[in-house]
């Protein structure tokens, strides 16, 4: 013991020394690129003078929702209040369901529309801008919701200003309509495998803040919500807000509190219109010399079932480094509930993980009440430490046995801080057939391109718990949607109305009551009937709309929101990124519809030689830890940099575990 009390106490030296001294920003040479691998690290400021470590100094993002369609702007403001010219590179992060269609990018009093290319040229272009000393700008998507903008050639005393134009549509869930704005991404794990390989993600790399660190940059969000009815309720689980009402339709949202920093958390703001229900109806509009078309079909009420066949529910409970403190305070609060709501003709297993995983049974027990006592003592022994290998916990969870009589529903809870998605999403295609997958993400910033991704896949429902006081509530959704499904076998015709390129293709089971959307094109004459037809638990369900009732105008939007559909089904979670048609076709949608892809990327060059030697440093703008993410989310990296010490210290502390850092403290109160 008395080795791990000297290690601990050295280790939490060189933390504290290092997080005092100044921070480092991204290195220049190749050979110390090299020497670096794609994990998140702390950020610890060089020495170097003259250059300006933060040069993103504010993020304005503005929000106008009419109707079901969310219009958005963010403005991102580069400032150089150095004496040297710096390249920036900044991560952030998008909702899953967001188009960026339009960038523009202002100098001083020039501004440059950017232009939409395929990535490899887009990036050909920039670095060339920024070796001649041209001032340009590059957004490229990393993930469907996480995205790098890189700035080169900021000049001393420029200010840059970035314009993305987003369009989002927002539907509801249970009569609640929720618009969600992710400020911050949080640090993804590298499994150490992945980071052998050669095929990393180099965007995972990020610098991060200490836990508790001031974040420098300014953060404002504004939306103006035009509902066309009266708004029932409007309000923020995220942060403090103000609220303007213009009579009872329409109410204009900001932050209330400019000392409370916004970028570190989702931006939530929840909202009820007068009737509960959106009502059933057809959309058509025309983008581009093409007809487009947005059916919202509103499903029936659920159905309660008392008669319910047995199910087996598998429990797979991150308790990594990220989850440490409230994130898994939360988890252990909706554990709780879950197994507590459980039935005794249910079965249940658990497997926690974080670098390796423990599995509570070798098969699945019956839910009584001793079994559910042992797991949740079991869950509240957890502190959350190490790495998170989802992967090889969720291979776990499909190889235990099955028994044949009873439904299998494999239930993950994380934060989804992890980099390698698509191996869970690949895993899950391949076992859809023996089990549901239901995913819940837990904390303020989740990773919503897995946790949507895992329930999307696997058929299930996507849940977002960011306060421990929601557990229960959300507990009980769970039972209610796994239990009574709203619509199955659902079916859609058009009878003398000729649509093409409907999307989506296959049309999911509906756990949650949330309208059936599908987006397409039509040609011919705006005529003729739509059928939907499906089961619930009492009976069939059919239902019939003219295309002559149809709301009809410019609804540019609507082109954008068909195209972001089609992305997503090529793309299908990363299943066809090595299918070159797939590639091509997605290509060609980003092309043609002036937007971001996994393979086009928005490129503005200010066609002026500024920095005519062309010498500048590159910079990684330093990001905010998401609120309640501890210093254990971020792993280690040895380098060059005076930083590396800091970071193994990190990684040392983690793999010593949380609890045994408190033992220690408690029994000798310092080091």
């Amino acid at each position: 013991m008395k080795k791990y009390q000297r290690l601990l106490c050295f280790l939490c030296a060189l933390f504290v020394f290092f997080s005092s001294a100044p921070c480092v920003h991204a290195a220049s040479s190749d050979s110390e690129k090299e020497d670096k691998t794609a994990s998140p690290y702390f950020y610890v400021e060089s020495k170097e003078t003259g250059v300006d470590c933060f040069p993103l100094k504010k993020t304005s993002v503005n929000a106008t929702i009419e109707g079901v369609v969310a219009d958005i702007h963010v403005l991102q403001t580069y400032t150089n209040t150095g004496s040297s010219p710096i390249n920036a590179n900044y991560v952030f992060p998008a909702s899953t369901k967001v188009t960026i269609h339009g960038m523009e990018m202002r100098v001083g009093n020039q501004i440059v529309t950017a232009k939409i290319k395929e990535k490899e040229e887009a990036k050909q272009e920039f670095e060339a801008a920024k070796s001649e000393g041209k001032s340009a700008s590059m957004l490229s998507e990393e993930r469907s919701n996480v995205f790098t903008m890189d700035v080169a050639n900021i000049m001393p005393g420029d200010e840059v200003v970035i314009d993305l134009h987003y369009t989002e549509l927002i539907t509801p869930t249970e009569g609640t309509y929720q618009f969600v704005f992710p400020t911050v991404a949080g640090p993804r794990y590298v499994s150490p495998i992945k980071d052998d390989s050669g095929n990393r993600d180099e965007w995972t790399a990020a610098p991060y803040l200490p836990e508790g660190t001031a974040a420098s940059d300014q953060y404002s969000i504004n939306v103006t919500l035009s509902a066309g009815v009266p708004i029932s309720s409007l309000s923020s689980s995220s942060h403090k807000i103000n609220i303007d009402w213009n009579e009872n339709t329409t109410a204009t949202v900001s932050l209330s509190d400019p000392t409370d920093y916004g970028g570190n958390r989702d931006f939530i703001l929840d909202y009820k219109l007068t009737g509960a229900e959106i009502s059933s109806g057809l959309m058509l509009g025309q983008s581009g010399g093409e007809n487009f078309f947005m059916l919202m079909v509103q499903p029936p009420e659920r159905i309660e079932i008392t008669e319910i066949p047995p199910r087996e529910y598998i429990f797979v409970l991150d308790v990594s480094g990220s989850m440490s403190g409230f994130p898994l305070d939360t988890a252990k609060e909706l554990m709780k509930n879950l197994v507590s709501d459980l039935r005794e003709t249910d079965t249940f297993n658990l497997i926690l993980f974080s670098g390796t995983s423990y599995q509570m049974a070798e098969r699945s027990l019956p839910a009584t009440r001793e079994n559910i006592t042992s797991a949740v003592g079991l869950i509240s022994e957890q502190s959350g430490a190490g790495g998170t290998e989802l992967s090889s916990a969720l291979e776990t969870a499909i190889k235990i046995p099955a028994n044949a009589d009873t439904s299998r529903n494999i239930v993950v809870i994380t934060d989804g801080y992890i980099s390698g998605e698509s191996e869970i999403f690949q895993m899950i295609r391949d076992n859809v057939q023996s089990a549901d997958f239901f995913s819940f993400g837990i904390g303020s910033s989740v990773n919503r391109y897995l946790i949507e991704g895992i329930a999307q896949i696997g058929q299930g429902e996507p849940f977002i718990v960011t306060k421990a006081e929601e557990a229960s509530k959300t507990a009980d959704q769970f039972s209610a949607y796994i239990q009574s499904p709203v619509l199955t076998d659902i079916q859609v015709s058009f009878e003398g109305f000729d649509t093409y390129d409907v999307e989506p293709v296959v049309l999911p089971t509906l756990y949650a009551q949330k309208p059936l959307v599908l987006l397409g094109k039509w040609r011919g004459e705006a005529s003729g009937t739509i059928h939907v037809s499906g089961k619930t638990g009492n009976g069939d369900y059919a239902q019939s709309l003219s295309v002559a009732d149809a709301l009809s105008g410019n609804h540019d939007a609507l082109g954008y929101l068909w195209a972001r559909k089609r992305v997503d089904r090529l793309t299908d979670y990363g299943l066809n990124q090595s299918n070159p048609e797939a590639k091509d076709e997605i290509t060609q949608i980003g092309l043609n519809y002036h937007m971001i892809t996994p393979y086009t990327s928005f490129i503005a060059v200010l066609d002026v030689v500024r920095n005519p030697e062309g010498e500048g440093t590159d910079v990684n703008q330093p990001l905010p830890l998401p609120l309640g993410v501890s210093n254990l989310a971020v792993g280690y990296r040895v380098g060059s940099e005076p930083g590396d010490l800091l970071l193994l210290a990190g990684a040392a502390i983690t793999m010593l575990s949380a609890s045994l850092l408190k033992r220690y403290i408690r029994r000798r109160g310092s080091c």
